[in-house]
């Protein structure tokens, strides 16, 4: 069975192009978000295996969802990686002390989200 991966991304271009190559490079089955809160909501009904997650979202941050997430005692245990453009080492403490197991600075390339994502599963 193939793990499942929740793509949280509010740019649509970027989020369907790493849902393809995720999905066809290494059949991940691929859930899609494209904000906190329906990330939220999805990380609980969908259960994924990991979470792949923009921190600059329109509603709530990456790092917050992060939180409810982590929070929540049956999606606790779902590993969360943080992507952003965000270069200050606050949100990368910010994004760990939330419970994300890895912080990755965009761009960033396909290579390093999958190699990242292979580490956490």
């Amino acid at each position: 069975m193939a793990k499942r991966i929740l793509i949280v991304e509010d740019f649509v271009d970027l989020r369907t192009t790493v849902a393809a190559v995720l999905t066809r490079v290494c059949g991940y089955e691929i859930i899609e978000a494209a904000n906190g809160k329906e990330a939220v909501e999805k990380a609980v009904s969908e259960k994924p295996d990991l979470i792949l997650m923009d921190v600059d979202l329109p509603d709530i941050s990456g790092i917050d969802a992060a939180r409810a997430v982590k929070s929540n005692p049956n999606t606790a245990h779902i590993p969360i990686i943080a992507q952003t453009g965000w270069s200050s080492n606050h949100w990368k403490a910010a994004a760990l002390s939330a419970g994300i197991g890895a912080f990755l600075q965009k761009p960033v390339s396909i290579d390093l989200i999958i190699s990242t994502i292979e580490k956490l599963l």
